[in-house]
């Protein structure tokens, strides 16, 4: 009877429909990242040929073979965070305070791919450190997300209290969250990044959403530049900004996804022809508010 239920027409049609969904949204996007970026790339492997050609005509003794041990001395100076534009060494890249940040981006799972353990010993403690501090971070970020969501409700209910408008104070409560969250995880962010690191305001905002969304490509890492100093603060601001901004961010995703399920269920609703009211079918999912209302209503005991 429960094969037949998971194969009934009120539920296969709203998975395949799903599905398909989402298949035409990567398929959307990957079209569309070809005609932005796939003629740029052809025009930038095309000048890289023409400056390679230049460089080996103006220095006539440099060979490939040199080209390339030159190329590779670079590529080893990149990864150990030296600079080759002066006469002069840093500290690299495993100082304390970067070494925290790769710590911070491994159990957040960032992973910009700027460090990497190059040891035996480091391969092996980054597996289990991220082992167990995958699950951690995950534990811990759900509580911080829970308890700004008791922030947010806390509010909204004293200002429900005052006005006695229940939908229009949530909304806006809602909305006050939401816009505070962005000036203090993306606009702020972006103005710093942009005065230390000497990035365009795009770039900056471009890092800030790649980074809190755990995306990492690593083309932008902030505090990796070997050409400049930064205080002794950027650091541990940078950590704080990652830990809350990450937790601000699920908290947006959940709401996302809690309203993309609301969909999903209309769409069942309509595709199937059911009676069953919407709101009903709520509590089938464990993200909602619903089922988290008596969770986070107080903070948990303490022992």
């Amino acid at each position: 009877m429960e094969i037949k239920e998971m194969l009934s027409l009120a539920r296969v049609p709203s998975i395949l429909m799903l599905g398909l969904v989402y298949v035409t949204y990567v398929l959307i996007g990957g079209v569309v990242f070809w005609k932005l970026e796939g003629e740029l790339g052809q025009k930038d492997i095309s000048s890289l040929l023409l400056h390679k050609k230049a460089l080996l005509t103006k220095y006539t003794c440099l060979n490939q073979e040199g080209l390339e041990a030159v190329a590779q001395v670079v590529y080893d100076a990149s990864k150990a965070g030296l600079s080759l534009k002066g006469n002069y060494t840093t500290d690299g890249f495993w100082k304390f305070t970067s070494s925290s940040v790769f710590a911070a981006t491994v159990v957040t799972t960032i992973g910009y791919g700027n460090m990497s353990p190059s040891s035996t010993a480091g391969q092996i403690f980054c597996v289990f450190f991220a082992l167990f501090g995958i699950p951690l971070n995950l534990v811990v970020l759900n509580r911080v997300g829970k308890y700004m969501l008791v922030i947010e409700r806390n509010i909204s209910d004293f200002i429900e209290g005052k006005t006695g408008r229940r939908t229009c104070t949530r909304f806006f409560v809602h909305l006050v969250s939401y816009l505070s969250g962005a000036v203090l995880f993306f606009v702020v962010p972006m103005i710093v990044f942009q005065q230390h690191e000497g990035w365009t305001y795009s770039q900056a905002i471009y890092f800030c959403f790649i980074t809190l969304s755990t995306i990492g490509f690593g083309d932008f890492v902030a505090d990796n530049n070997p050409d400049r100093e930064y205080p002794d603060w950027y650091s541990v601001l940078m950590a704080s900004w990652i830990f809350f901004g990450l937790a601000w961010l699920a908290l947006l995703i959940n709401h996302s996804m809690d309203i993309l399920e609301r969909l999903n269920t209309y769409c069942k609703l309509w595709w199937g022809g059911q009676t069953q009211e919407p709101g009903s079918a709520e509590g089938d999912n464990p993200d909602t508010q619903v089922e988290e209302e008596d969770e986070i209503k107080k903070p948990p005991e303490t022992q």
